[in-house]
């Protein structure tokens, strides 16, 4: 359910983007102006714990809140549709 005076937007891919890519750890930084996010996966087989980044997203403090109640609000619902009786 959207709230009122909110905007509907459809997403467009580019074909490159649109397999995605591949991330189980995440890292953020916190700045006055700005959130940054790297999304990275485990290198396997390195000689020392390493990172890959496969993605960097920049966004403003009101975005990434923004995001954050929309994550929280797809995983709760995942949660709730997915609970063992």
């Amino acid at each position: 359910m959207t709230e009122p005076n909110k905007k509907q937007f459809k997403a467009k891919l580019s074909e490159e983007n649109e397999a995605g890519v591949y991330a189980n750890a995440v890292s953020v930084h916190v700045n006055a102006n700005e959130i940054v996010i790297d999304m990275a996966y485990v290198l396997p087989n390195t000689s020392e714990p390493m990172l890959k980044v496969v993605s960097r997203v920049n966004m403003s403090h009101k975005t990434a809140e923004s995001f954050l109640n929309v994550l929280s609000n797809a995983i709760l619902d995942w949660k709730n549709k997915n609970k063992k009786d």
